[in-house]
């Protein structure tokens, strides 16, 4: 048994029960908490540092099936998160839109014809909506590839801005009635009679409170298991496997809106995808991963080896001094440790503790972000039996936070007829990022003089003010790097008046 938690003279109690706690406030720890509140279930979910701050915010920002995983017969994942594609593509058409990927085929390659055959798998192993199929390719002389690759493919999948998919839909569920508690970490967790004790510490001011609730969620992601033995003290039943994926920026590679999919010889895929208008996302790596998931960075190793990818089949040769930005996320696969890291499933465990007379605790292990929502939608079905609280599932047509809109080339005509003052690259950025919650942060404004104060690139106070005020903000690399990234675009010394303003406001935000 482990001793008793150590109370500090601040620790409060709050004597309102909760159906749901949840710990982790990434996109699985925040679809849960949408499908429970929307199902009536009282819920609060505490996330140690801002919300999408680790994995979920350090993806590939691909909405897709998994193309390679068809490698690996992994037919069961792949339709899932295919039919889980046009889900997304319909619920939040600002921060998810489609893409046409490029395969160039080359002699290390599988034969032509499997190629092709993998491709009509793709294509039909869930039903299209909006989405093209795939088609052969014979390339020119205008394409950016090397000139010995003639020949190749394309396919669809979808884009998505990964931080904001994780902080609109924390914003659906406090809307729902959930309460949200970024950088208010899960300290202890014990079972009293029939109910959860859970200790949460603000980490800004050090006060304790204590809280209780009729079921516990652990979704740290690649902290769950470190959750379950020294917080919850609950024996993990199966081992996690930390999986590191690391990405570098480089400037734009070509001027097309397609991403490419290269699969090198040692049968490792990487993209290179178009990034923020004048950008090339390249990644990712899957090498194993010991350590703090929070401290993971690209390797020298790493950095080399997406370059060399990457300058075997583009024309033009990039360098180490090309990297503009990089960024590593980890993951945590419930599969075992044999084999090669890029080979293990991607699909997800909801793994349940849930003895006669004590208080259920669920864990979610794995996982991709394309299949977040239905992910938690099986969590909520199983905490809702659980609880003998029926409900009914309704999230598969639930629009995202100003999500609801045609297109978004109809929503940014609407935006420029109606702030004609507004830049247009801000008025497309906003389209991308806010959908017709644009109205919602514009209110009020008549002027670019009525936007406040200017830190640099694209940013102006009136927005700081509204991450501040409904999306949790409280630091700048929370509106730089996970609300947009315009930390791109803005110097260190902006960013720090950012910061220095920030923290003067950040009273401001929601709780």
């Amino acid at each position: 048994m482990r001793d008793a938690p150590v109370h500090s003279p601040s620790l409060a109690a709050d004597d309102d029960i909760h159906d749901v706690i949840i710990i982790g406030g990434g996109i699985n720890g925040c679809g849960i908490a949408m499908d429970a509140a929307g199902r009536g279930l009282k819920v609060l979910l505490c996330e140690q540092d801002d919300l999408a701050s680790a994995t979920s915010s350090r993806s590939s920002k691909l909405i897709h099936g998994g193309l390679r995983y068809l490698e690996f017969y992994q037919f069961r994942l792949v339709g899932k998160a295919l039919a889980e594609r046009e889900a997304l593509l319909r619920n939040a058409p600002h921060i998810i839109w489609p893409m046409r990927f490029r395969l160039p085929h080359r002699p290390h390659l599988r034969p032509a014809w499997m190629i092709r055959l993998g491709l009509f798998l793709y294509d039909h192993l869930a039903r299209r909506e909006t989405l093209s199929g795939s088609r052969g390719l014979r390339f020119d002389q205008t394409s950016p590839l090397k000139p010995e690759i003639v020949r190749g493919f394309e396919y669809s999948d979808a884009w998505v801005d990964d931080a904001r998919l994780v902080v609109l839909t924390a914003r659906a569920a406090a809307q729902r009635g959930a309460r949200i508690l970024p950088r208010t970490a899960c300290v202890d967790a014990r079972r009293v009679d029939d109910l959860w004790q859970v200790t949460l510490e603000d980490r800004q001011s050090g006060q304790r409170r204590s809280y209780r609730s009729r079921a516990l969620v652990n979704a740290g992601g690649p902290w769950a298991a470190d959750l379950l033995e020294s917080v919850i003290d609950t024996p993990i039943r199966r081992p996690l496997r930390l999986v590191k994926g690391s990405h570098i920026v480089v400037p734009r590679l070509h001027a097309g809106e397609e991403s490419y999919i290269l699969q090198n010889e040692d049968n490792r895929i990487v993209f290179v995808i178009p990034y923020e208008q004048n950008y090339s996302l390249i990644g990712t790596t899957d090498v194993d991963y010991q350590g703090d998931p929070a401290a993971a960075e690209l390797s020298t190793e790493e950095g080399n080896y997406l370059l060399h990818v990457v300058n075997n089949h583009f024309r033009q040769q990039l360098t180490r001094r090309n990297i503009l930005w990089s960024y590593a996320g980890v993951r945590a696969l419930f599969d075992g440790e044999d084999g090669a890291a890029q080979a293990a499933s991607r699909d997800y465990l909801l793994d349940v503790h849930a003895q006669h007379g004590h208080p259920p605790l669920l864990s979610v292990l794995g996982g991709k972000i394309t299949t977040y929502r239905r992910l938690a939608e099986e969590a909520t079905d199983q905490l809702c039996e659980l609880l003998h609280s029926p409900a009914r599932a309704w999230t598969r047509e639930a629009t995202l936070p100003g999500g609801d809109f045609r297109d978004q080339q109809t929503l940014l005509a609407d935006l420029q007829k109606l702030y004609p003052w507004l830049p247009d690259a801000t008025a497309r950025r906003f389209t991308r990022s806010y959908g017709t919650l644009t109205h919602e942060l514009l209110n009020g404004c008549r002027s670019m003089d009525d936007m406040g104060r200017h830190f640099g690139a694209d940013l102006y106070a009136r927005e700081v003010h509204y991450l501040i005020q409904t999306e949790w903000a409280t630091t700048a690399q929370d509106v730089l790097w996970r609300r947009s990234k315009l930390g791109l675009h803005i110097r260190s010394s902006e960013a720090a008046v950012l910061q220095d303003f920030m923290d003067i406001r950040s009273k401001w935000r929601p709780t």
